[in-house]
């Protein structure tokens, strides 16, 4: 008897774990911290072990990354389909997702907390997936204009970029959990995000942006608050010498050796090199971008783990990319006006989507929301990239006349 009550007494104390254990909340933070853990396990294989030594990548190497990252993300849309179907770690359940146009109609909200299941789920990703992929193809454009400007060595390029992404991963995580956090409590921000792409879309047509990275604001906070040098000291962010450096060639390895430094000639204190005032301003253009970017995935779902793991693959194949495309992005002409045609694309999607509820507050009659299928979302994206590219590659921007 003492022994059953003793069991019975077990089970009731294990209950609550039992049902913390089963409860989707709880569930799906182990699926965040599990694709957290893939991400780590990838930046350190990336960092300490492909990339141990700073060296110039090459086009070879830049490809096979691409194809690596490339690969990775788009199989990612698997487990996607399978943990969404099967439900693994709570996935799909209890999830955001945008209400039916029928139930909207009868009064309910535009966004609710339901079954997701793996079909769905992995087109979600997809299209989100492609959609931050196109739009860091813009965020290269300017990546090459700052390390043109400050000049940084080809083979110190990866060593900024790694680091630059890994800021990446951490604004953008916070920015996609703050995001996800408002329009669930706040629906009509959707309506703000699309706005905010549709404008940013007419900006990019209409203005011109400013080419000269030493006119940006941080830059020169930067330079105001802290000792700089203007000469690069290997691969460090900082340094104490206040002498340029001198390479020699190691006779045996044929690698280049830096001089150490003469004797008398380091300052007692840390000056900031050229390489992070580069780091410093991909940081910053990342999270410009991140503005644009994220509010562009919410209009596919508002699911956070979709736009989290979309968005963060999408980032991680940024720098393989970038070498791929860097001396080479500039001959696809129409790239940039197609990615305007994306950006406003997503941005009338979800104000169709958000609007139409609210438009008594301007002295409309309430409609009802439009919802774009995301197959068709996933093809018009695929669709106007490739236009972008054939149109590119058939009518290439004519070369200058030179002058006689």
């Amino acid at each position: 008897m003492d022994t059953l009550l003793l069991l019975a007494s077990t089970a009731v104390d294990a209950a609550p774990a039992a049902a913390a254990l089963t409860d989707p909340a709880t569930s799906k933070l182990w699926a965040y911290a599990g694709f957290l853990g893939l991400v780590v396990v990838f930046l350190a294989l990336d960092l300490g072990v492909f990339h141990r030594e700073a060296h110039e990548v090459k086009m070879k190497e830049a490809v096979t990354w691409s194809v690596v990252w490339l690969t990775c993300g788009i199989a990612f849309s698997v487990f996607i389909y399978f943990a969404y179907e099967n439900h693994w770690l709570g996935l799909g359940l209890d999830t955001a997702k945008y209400n039916t146009r029928a139930a909207v109609e009868a009064g309910g909200a535009l966004i609710v907390s339901g079954e997701v299941l793996g079909m769905e789920a992995a087109k979600q990703y997809l299209v989100g997936y492609v959609v931050e992929k196109s739009l860091a193809m813009d965020n290269i454009f300017v990546i090459a204009l700052i390390f043109s400007f400050f000049a940084v060595p080809a083979r110190y390029q990866h060593r900024v970029l790694f680091w630059g992404i890994l800021g990446a991963l951490i604004m953008r995580g916070g920015m996609i959990f703050l995001g996800a956090g408002l329009i669930l409590e706040y629906q009509w921000i959707l309506i703000v995000f699309g706005g905010f792409l549709i404008l940013t879309a007419l900006k990019m047509a209409l203005i011109k942006s400013n080419d000269d990275p030493s006119q940006n604001i941080a830059v020169k906070l930067a330079k105001k608050a802290f000792r700089t040098v203007d000469f690069y000291d290997g691969q460090k962010f900082f340094t104490k010498r206040t002498l340029k450096p001198t390479y020699s060639r190691d006779p045996a390895t044929g690698k280049e050796v830096m001089a150490p430094p003469p004797a008398g000639s380091l300052s007692l204190k840390s000056s900031i090199t050229p390489l992070f005032l580069a780091l410093l301003l991909v940081e910053i253009t990342d999270l410009v971008f991140a503005v644009d970017s994220i509010p562009a995935i919410f209009a596919i779902t508002p699911d956070p783990f979709l736009v989290f793991t979309s968005n963060i693959f999408a980032i991680l194949g940024l720098r393989a990319l970038y070498f791929c495309l860097a001396a080479l992005i500039m001959k696809f002409r129409f790239l940039k006006p197609a990615l305007i045609l994306i950006l406003a694309f997503v941005g009338v999607k979800l104000l169709l989507l958000s609007a139409p509820p609210y438009l008594p507050v301007i002295g409309l009659e309430k409609g009802s929301p439009v919802k774009i299928d995301t197959t068709v979302s996933l093809v018009v994206v695929l669709g106007t990239l490739a236009l972008a590219t054939v149109l590119s590659i058939a009518l290439p921007a004519r070369k200058p006349a030179s002058k006689a």
